[in-house]
């Protein structure tokens, strides 16, 4: 489907804050649907791209999943503890060099064979994140390391080892509740990327 190409000139950039990453307030000069013009202002968080990866195992019939501490999901009320699929930012790597290494750090499994499935932006109404979603199989042996994350950045990252079943039940209660985690697992339903069975239960 076709669009009409339409004005939209940023007119002023202002760095709110630039720590960890960086928060810019931008004003817009943005050319409407009806060909009028309109003027208005949006933060963006930039952030950096990101990967994530569905671990699965087809002879265990299992995932690999990670539990962390988020700390917007406290300040929101929740408990600040999060069960999502290993992730990372690119950090200057081509995706498929990164979601090898995050593997590595967050779960210890050494993994060689990445599939890509897709991109997604995350968050488009105030953050510039996009996200390469992954889906790779594991083995016992592929572990060299306990995991957890690195821990002059803060991480502290429990490894959780749980059949699809059980995953899949989690996601339909609430239990598993992130974004990425979800769409990965819906995935793998489309997808029979494990056992049709196991899918249907």
């Amino acid at each position: 489907m076709s669009t009409t190409p339409r004005s939209i000139t940023i007119i002023n950039e202002q760095i709110l804050s630039d720590d960890w990453y960086s928060l810019k307030k931008y004003t817009v000069d943005y050319q409407r649907i009806d060909g009028s013009h309109q003027t208005f202002s949006r933060e963006v968080y930039n952030k950096g791209d990101g990967v994530t990866v569905f671990l699965y195992n087809r002879a265990q019939q299992s995932i690999i999943l990670t539990r962390q501490f988020r700390l917007p999901l406290k300040i929101q009320g929740d408990s600040g503890v999060l069960i999502e699929t290993a992730a990372g930012l690119l950090e200057g790597e081509d995706p498929i060099t990164r979601i090898r290494a995050e593997i590595e750090e967050e779960t210890g499994y050494r993994i060689q064979q990445v599939s890509k499935i897709f991109d997604a932006w995350m968050s488009p109404g105030a953050v510039t994140e996009k996200l390469h979603f992954f889906i790779a199989e594991y083995t016992p042996h592929d572990r060299i390391n306990s995991g957890g994350g690195i821990f002059e950045e803060g991480e502290d990252i429990e490894v959780l080892e749980l059949s699809f079943e059980q995953a899949v039940t989690m996601m339909q209660q609430g239990e598993i509740n992130d974004a990425k985690t979800i769409m990965l697992l819906q995935y793998a339903i489309i997808n029979k990327v494990l056992d049709a069975e196991t899918q249907a239960s």
